[in-house]
This record gives C-alpha cells, structure tokens and sequence, in this order.
C-alpha cells in the first residue's frame, strides 16, 4: 500500500507533528514500507500456531519473602516535624 505526501501531512496533522516539506516524501516512502511489510506478515501462514495468551508459559521466579532491613518506623517517626497514630502529618494542599 503506498502513503501519498497528502496522507502523510494529514498524519502529521492529526499526530501534532511538525514535518518538513523536504522530509515528506522520505515519511511517505518509510511509511509505506511498514504498510508492505504488514502486508507480507498478514499473508503469513499461522495455521499451525497455537495461540498463547503470553509468550513465556515459565512461570517467574521468586525470591524468598525475608526480612532484609531493620524496623526503623519510631526513628524516621521520632524525627517528623508532626506525627499522628504513627503516620506524619502534612500541610493540606487541595482545597474544597
């Protein structure tokens, strides 16, 4: 499928792109290269494909859930400027 300049401006336009009039006739050509391209693909034969819902079907490694650092909450607490039932309190930014 070949992308006219026309079409390639109308893309710029939508994309809020800013595309020079030297350089349109290389997006046309580069554009339509991709089109070809996924052309050839939709062409391919994917009969024999079995559908995946993710191509990994391993499952993920995990770590053992241990603890790797200290408690430090009445600390970093004890250093607040304001603090309330164990949460810091902040100056109010949104107003109603």
């Amino acid at each position: 499928m070949a992308i006219t300049n026309d079409e390639v401006k109308k893309i710029a336009q939508l994309a809020g792109l800013q595309v020079t009039e030297a350089d349109i006739a290389t997006y046309a050509d580069n554009l339509s290269n991709i089109l070809n391209l996924v052309g050839q693909m939709d062409n391919a034969d994917t009969s024999e494909v079995k559908p995946m819902a993710h191509p990994f079907d391993n499952s993920a490694r995990l770590r053992a859930d241990v603890v790797s650092e200290q408690d430090q909450r009445d600390a970093l607490l004890a250093i607040a400027p304001e603090t309330e039932s164990g949460l810091y309190l902040v100056p109010k930014v949104i107003e109603e």
